[in-house]
């Protein structure tokens, strides 16, 4: 499974993730016969296991990734490496 959830899109996953299941927990405790909650709670711990895995389904079945390129220390691939006076 390859991570296609960058850094600060998993943070904020997480975050408003475990805001949702608060949020649904004190609702379930006040009124326990509601439906939305119990919804709410659900989603809510889909992205916080998004987060923690930082893998998505959704970005996955669309082919998009919110993770950061890798840059290459050498260069551009194009270019060939230039030798300075250190090698």
């Amino acid at each position: 499974m390859q991570k296609n959830v960058g850094t600060w899109d998993a943070i904020m996953r997480i975050t408003m993730g475990a805001a949702g299941l608060a949020w649904s927990t004190s609702c379930m405790t006040r009124k326990p016969g509601r439906t939305l909650p119990v919804i709410v709670a659900m989603m809510s711990g889909m992205k916080v296991a998004e987060g923690v895995t930082r893998f998505c389904p959704l970005l996955h079945a669309m082919g998009v990734t919110s993770t950061e390129t890798e840059v290459k220390k050498s260069g551009s691939p194009n270019m060939p490496r230039q030798r300075g006076w250190s090698e």
